[in-house]
């Protein structure tokens, strides 16, 4: 049975239009979400694994090594089984990183661009040989169902929409971005056809040639050589080879790497991929016997690599035929798509990248794309160049050996990642250099037809078809020698050794806590528009912005930091690790250190140990809820408490502290002392940096009212704690002071009470007599004289009884609302309330007042006691002033003060008189014009608002005149500040 050439490249086509097909609709989002990211679909998506190996291959060697085949489904699964300690571990620090490939990962630990290319160049060179398998495999299929094709226009042909479709699958997305889920649906796809048409075949055989379990039992007694084989030769060493190789593969092979980690939905899906992917080869093995058993039974003169193929043609149905060729197509494309994407972003990011960083494009993104796509061109041409030159005289299985040999060399570095912190470049490079050369000359060499060195040097041991395997022991042990050897010899660097510990299992970095160069975000995107481009760099702060969940504009040192750290993350998987790091240590660099030492960042340690909560056990664990619960004592004290680092970062600012200032330790906790509000910053400034340990009784006006605090210092310097900082404790003692000003008003309004009833009753009396007196002298007589006698008489006693009522006001004086039951009031309405109860008065007439108090300025207190204020203010500069005089009122917030100014153009009042004009009964007016106690009662109405008063006269010092009254009151603040004015001023 046979088909056209014409036919089967048109199958061909349509089977991948329909892959392609699956992942576009994926990627549009037709296919529900959640379908998408089910386990299931990661798990088929991992089967990619298997390759050609499972349609063709696994059949071949099972002729040759009997069950040895399962080696290499058995040491993957082995893998699998061991991903909670083998493959978690590295997708952790993938995820962490953004580390997209193998060489990313060496690349980051070891801290050596050399390391990366290195990996990336090994690996090139080993998948050369199996992207030769995958071809040979395709184009040896269709020659047998079409043989008047040429194996080598099939070959050019499938490599041609190989290309094709995995530019469509791969390069049509930004480097870095988040996994291709339509890439992964579409393997997923892939996989379920490899296993559906094994399964089905395997099932045709079993019950239609075999006639069932039955039958086949009956096959197996009358022909022992098969059965025979199957079981005698696992005893062979190669299956152990096999096994070990297919271990490594989980790790090493670009395309696996890709799959389980870059592509990874969940840590749940690789939970439930480490039994799914098992029992997926289990079911790929299954029918692989029974294929080899059904061939044999009929004959097929195919060899059993593609015994599938010869069934299939012996049992005289098309449709099985075909599909057993597009299950073999589906195999070789599905791992040729995702090798050569993986294999190509490894190739921009540690060879071509280093060469020549996009510095002068404008889209970076666009260049990266479009040189990916190259890349892909280069690497299916560069296979099909290797398959037509060596590739195609050699048997699949070789093929495979050679492949899986080349990249088995990566194992002890990807092993000493996670195992071995001591590990370091030096003995990483020497000892894969080791192991690659021996590969190269044992096995690569001999096989390609090339040259065989050990049979020119007549070695004892020469490579063959039968002994490849010694050769691989042999170069991974000269591997693992070289590299410990090397590694133990030389000293790690310092990048070397902190990249080892955020590697290791339950490792901890302690970053120190230094300051950037950068001062804000928008530093970030003008020191990264120099190797960026100004465009690029604003795309990637804004991405880190998003995934930190920071303000627009950063200025927080401890937030800066993260938003470094986060940015060279976003650029590792942009640009591979080297370069981005590269980038980052250039253009966005810490200042010069003031001192040998510097601060670790307990801030990030606390974050990192938060995320570790339920990750520790035994000792750790213990140590770790010590420190939540001391950690908790600190948040929940009842007095404020704050800790300040050596440079003034706030480290802690505990629950109470916020509730005092009403600033959440999100908003400054990272920040400077300076990014708080004014008045917080100045305070603590002064306080940390000055040489006092305690300050008592601090007066401190907010939001329009006084508070007093006490605070206290410790230093945290000790032999256990070098690093130094500062431990703050306030005590609001607001509530105590205001009781004691109640307590001390009450005594000294009873004791002015007391004497003002005194005076009252012992003056009073008489004064009423002596009126009375008057008052009855003048209706006895019509003497004029008696008359203007008897009417002086009675304005004296009015003036007295003024004098009375005056005293008895200021001792009522301070019958006023407590502090705490204050009302906000605007200055301007009190001044112009005052001015239109002056203007009843006929006196100054022709005065003139200027209210020029904004209408925003707002204190807390009093509003009638204060429009008494102004009202004596007033009544006095009206006093003073000349006929036509003007009196101008104004107003201003300083901070957080509200400053009014009264200003009169008298004549002022003389210096030798202004210590003593709030002195009660003093007065520098003419007789019978004042009785001294005004200036009092507005003294002691604004020290009851908790401001002050000051007279300063002359007001002008060119003419020498007027007299200005300068009243200073806690300014009433709205609660308006915000986070993002806190973080502008760090």
């Amino acid at each position: 049975m046979s088909f056209s050439l014409l036919t089967l490249l048109g199958s061909s086509l349509c089977y991948l239009i329909l892959l392609f097909g699956i992942a576009h609709i994926t990627e549009r989002g037709v296919i529900p979400r959640s379908w998408v990211r089910h386990p299931l679909v990661y798990v088929l998506s991992l089967g990619v694994y298997a390759g050609i190996w499972a349609v063709y291959a696994a059949v071949g060697l099972a002729a040759e090594s009997g069950f040895g085949f399962l080696a290499y489904y058995l040491g993957i699964s082995g893998a699998f089984l061991l991903a909670p300690v083998l493959l978690n571990p590295i997708m952790r620090i993938g995820r962490a990183y953004q580390l997209t490939s193998l060489a990313d990962l060496f690349a980051f630990r070891y801290r050596s661009q050399w390391a990366g290319t290195l990996v990336t160049l090994c690996s090139g060179a080993a998948i050369l040989s199996l992207l030769s398998m995958q071809i040979q495999a395709v184009s040896t299929s269709a020659s047998l169902l079409a043989p008047e094709a040429s194996p080598g226009v099939v070959s050019v042909y499938f490599s041609l929409t190989v290309v094709l479709f995995t530019m469509l699958f791969g390069a049509r997305r930004d480097q870095g971005s988040e996994s291709h889920q339509g890439l992964v649906v579409a393997i997923a796809f892939d996989s379920l056809i490899k296993l559906a048409s094994l399964l089905l075949l395997g099932g045709i055989l079993l019950f239609s040639v075999f006639g069932g379990m039955g039958g086949l039992e009956q096959w197996l007694s009358l022909n022992t050589s098969p059965a025979g084989a199957m079981t005698m030769s696992i005893d062979d060493g190669s299956w152990r080879a096999l096994m070990l190789m297919s271990f490594a593969g989980a790790l090493v092979l670009p395309h696996m790497y890709h799959m389980i980690f870059s592509e990874n939905p969940s840590p749940k899906a690789l939970a439930k991929a480490s039994w799914g992917l098992p029992l997926y080869l289990l079911l790929l093995a299954l029918p692989v016997p029974v294929i080899l058993w059904g061939g044999q039974e009929l004959g097929v003169t195919t060899g059993p690599d593609f015994f599938a193929i010869g069934i299939a043609q012996a049992l005289g149905s098309p449709l099985l035929t075909l599909l057993m060729y597009i299950a073999g197509l589906s195999a070789a494309s599905g791992l040729m798509i995702v090798s050569t994407l993986a294999l190509a972003g490894m190739v921009l990011n540690h060879v071509v990248l280093p060469l020549r960083t996009p510095r002068d494009h404008a889209d970076i993104y666009r260049w990266l794309r479009w040189t990916k796509r190259l890349l892909i061109v280069v690497i299916i041409m560069t296979a099909l160049l290797f398959h037509e030159t060596v590739g195609n005289n050699l048997d699949l299985s070789i093929l495979g050996a050679i492949s899986l040999t080349g990249v088995l060399q990566l194992l002890p570095g990807a092993l000493g990642v996670i195992y071995w912190p001591e590990g370091n470049r030096r003995g990483l490079i020497a000892g894969l250099v080791t192991g690659t050369l021996i590969w190269v000359v044992t096995l690569v060499l001999p096989f390609s037809h090339t040259a065989n060195l050990l049979e020119w040097l007549g070695a004892p041991i020469i490579p063959e078809y039968g002994n490849w395997h010694l050769f691989t022991f042999i170069s991974l042990t000269a591997n693992v020698t070289v590299f410990a050897i090397a590694s133990v010899l030389s000293a790690s660097s310092a990048e070397e050794s902190s990249s080892a510990q955020a590697c290791s299992l339950g490792a901890l970095s302690r970053p120190q806590r230094r300051e950037l160069v950068a001062t804000s975000s928008r530093d970030f995107v003008q020191q990264l528009a120099d190797p960026l481009g100004l465009g690029v760099a604003r795309r990637e702060v804004e991405r880190a912005i998003s995934q930190l969940k920071l303000p627009q504009v950063e200025y927080r040192p401890y937030q800066l930091r993260r938003l470094r750290d986060q940015v060279e993350i976003n650029l590792s998987g942009l640009l591979g690790p080297s370069v981005a790091s590269d980038i980052v240590k250039r253009h966005l660099g810490f200042k010069p250190m003031a001192s040998s030492g510097t601060a670790q960042d307990i801030r990030y340690v606390e974050r990192t140990l938060g995320e570790y909560q339920n990750q520790l056990t035994g000792l750790a664990g213990e140590l770790d809820n010590l420190r939540r619960h001391y950690r908790q004592t600190l948040q929940n004290l009842p007095i404020p408490a704050a800790s300040v680092g050596d440079d003034d970062e706030i480290l802690m600012w505990n629950h109470t502290m916020e509730q005092l200032t009403g600033i959440a330790a999100d908003d400054v906790v990272g920040a400077r002392l300076m990014a708080l509000p004014e008045h917080w910053a100045a305070l603590f400034e002064d306080f940390v940096n000055g040489p006092d340990l305690h300050r008592y009784k601090h007066r401190l006006d907010l939001k329009g009212r006084p508070h007093w605090l006490n605070l206290h210092k410790a230093a945290l310097s000790g032999p256990d704690h070098p690093e130094g900082g500062s431990i703050i404790l306030v005590e609001d003692q607001t509530e105590t002071r205001l009781l004691e000003d109640e307590l001390m008003h009450s005594e000294r309004l009873a004791s002015v009470g007391r004497l003002a009833a005194g005076v009252a009753h012992e003056i009073g009396n008489p004064v009423t007599g002596i009126s009375s007196l008057a008052q009855n002298l003048k209706l006895e007589t019509d003497n004029p004289d008696i008359l203007a006698t008897a009417e002086q008489i009675q304005q004296q006693t009015r003036r007295i009884s003024a004098i009375l009522q005056s005293l008895m006001n200021f001792a009522r004086s301070g019958n006023h609302a407590p502090a705490n039951r204050y009302e906000p009031v605007t200055i301007r309405r009190c001044v112009e309330e005052s001015i239109n109860l002056l203007s009843l008065s006929d006196k100054g007439a022709g005065i003139h007042y200027q209210n020029d108090c904004p209408v925003n300025l707002m204190v807390l207190g009093d509003e009638q006691r204060l429009v008494q204020v102004f009202v004596n203010l007033l009544a006095n500069a009206r006093d003073a002033s000349p006929e036509g005089g003007l009196i101008r009122i104004s107003g201003n917030r300083e901070g957080y003060s509200a400053i009014i100014e009264v200003t009169d153009e008298g004549s002022g009042i003389p210096e030798d008189q202004l210590d003593h004009i709030f002195e009660p009964f003093y007065t520098t007016k003419g007789p019978n014009q004042g009785t001294g106690l005004g200036l009092s009662l507005v003294y002691s109405i604004i020290e009851e608002h908790y401001g002050n008063i000051q007279v300063i006269s002359p007001a002008s010092p060119t003419t020498d005149h007027g007299t200005c009254v300068r009243l200073t009151l806690p300014a009433y603040e709205a609660d308006t500040e915000s986070a993002l004015s806190q973080n502008e001023r760090s």
